[in-house]
Order: structure tokens, then C-alpha cells, then sequence
């Protein structure tokens, strides 16, 4: 058994909300992500979220086609919000209490980003979406999860995929790949583990931040792995 954790991050792509159609969103598939939220969150888990844009737009895929890069990622960030405002609508219909904030200002949608006040919502039971990326351009929501679970106090960064955790190759494709239950910073970096872009690993190795990549398409994953159980791969 590993720990439990009390506060977690979870960081989302946006090509797992896009579902099977793999752009867009797929409302269906946000629905069952908000069962799964709400369960654990009814557990007492303080529990926030960093949502992607890839269903949408990926700035760099933008700017490979021609686009100015910081112009495209910034389009990539308009993209996260999108998405965060979708979760948000999802949630709240089911009854659970958010706060969406942006690293972005844009008041009439959200609230802009403050540390303090983001852990003021979470003390008071309110689910926070974190979207804008890091406000920055070059800089991916893979680091901005990181940056945010580092600066809420999160005990663990939680990354849900649509496979069991990380195997030694494609599991999709390669029927030999073998699963790794627990992996080493080192071991992630020497062996070339993609588990989060480098700027986001080094963040995580750097500050002994651990990361738990499991299975979020099976239904109680998350609770079993916020519970303590053997669930995914753990990064640590």
C-alpha cells in the first residue's frame, strides 16, 4: 500500500476530454470525469485541477504550421479556458462547488490567478480549476501543474492517461510492453520516460514532488489511487 494523500493535483489533457473523437469535447466523457471528482471530493480530499487545450489548439503544433509562437501559445491558453469553463458547467450541475482562475485576466469568465485566494476556496471545500496555463508563453501545461501543485502544497500530481501507468514501450502497440509499478526521478530521466515534458519533470525531481500516472477511463481509479492503492505508476 502506498500513502494516502489529503491534497492532490490533477492534471488533465485536453485530448481526454475530446474522448474517442480526439478533438472538441465530448460532454459524455466529462460527465463521468465529474463522478469521479466528486467522489473523492466528498472524501474530504482537497482536490484541483489544471486542464489542457490540446482537443483545441497546441501552440506549438500551431506555430510548426506557420503561426507566430508566442501568438500561438497564447491561442493555447484561450483553448484551456475553453475546456475549464466546460468542466466547471459540468461540475457545478452535479452540485460541487468551484472557482475557475486564470492566469490570464479575464474577470468576466473567472477569477485571476492568486495564490492566497486559491487556497482560501480549497479550505472553504470549493474545487479549483486552474486554467491560462503558466500566462506565459513557451511554457507548457504540463509546468503548469506543476508550478500550481508546488505552490498549493499538493502532496502528489496526479496524471490520468488511457493506459494502466508506464510501461517500457507502447502497450498499444507493442503486446511485450512490460508495466512499471514504481520508477525513480533518475530512472524516468536516464531511460527516457516521457512522463511530463523536461521543464515539468525537473520541477517535480527538483522538489521531490511525486507523480502517480494511472488509468483515468476506469471508474474508481481515482479514488483507489488518492486511497492509497497500488494503482498506476508512481514517480518519486
Amino acid at each position: 500500500m502506498r500513502r494516502q494523500y489529503a491534497r492532490a493535483l490533477l492534471k488533465l489533457s485536453g485530448e481526454a476530454l475530446a474522448g474517442e473523437k480526439g478533438f472538441g469535447l465530448e460532454y459524455g466523457v466529462i460527465e463521468d470525469l465529474a463522478d469521479e471528482v466528486i467522489k473523492v471530493h466528498s472524501r474530504g480530499v482537497q482536490m484541483s485541477l489544471v486542464v489542457g487545450g490540446g482537443n483545441i489548439l497546441r501552440g506549438n503544433s500551431a506555430s510548426r504550421q506557420g503561426l507566430d509562437r508566442v501568438s500561438a501559445d497564447y491561442m493555447g491558453m484561450l483553448a484551456t479556458v475553453i475546456n475549464a469553463l466546460a468542466v466547471q458547467d459540468v461540475l457545478e450541475r452535479k452540485g460541487l462547488n468551484t472557482r475557475v482562475m486564470t492566469a490570464i485576466r479575464m474577470e468576466s469568465l473567472a477569477e485571476p490567478y492568486i495564490r492566497r485566494r486559491a487556497l482560501r476556496h480549497m479550505e472553504k471545500g470549493r474545487l479549483v480549476i486552474f486554467a491560462g496555463g503558466t500566462g506565459n508563453p513557451y511554457f507548457s501545461t504540463d509546468t503548469a501543474a506543476v508550478l500550481r501543485a508546488l505552490e498549493i502544497e499538493a502532496e502528489v500530481i496526479l496524471k490520468g492517461t488511457n493506459v494502466d501507468g508506464i510501461y517500457t514501450a507502447d502497450p498499444r502497440k507493442d503486446p511485450g510492453a512490460q508495466f512499471i509499478k514504481e520508477l525513480s526521478f533518475q530512472d524516468a530521466i536516464v531511460k527516457g520516460y516521457e512522463v511530463m515534458d523536461a521543464n515539468a519533470f525537473g520541477l517535480c525531481k527538483t522538489n521531490n514532488l511525486p507523480i502517480i500516472v494511472f488509468n483515468m477511463n476506469r471508474p474508481g481509479n481515482l479514488e483507489r489511487v488518492l486511497g492509497g492503492e497500488d494503482e498506476g505508476t508512481i514517480v518519486r
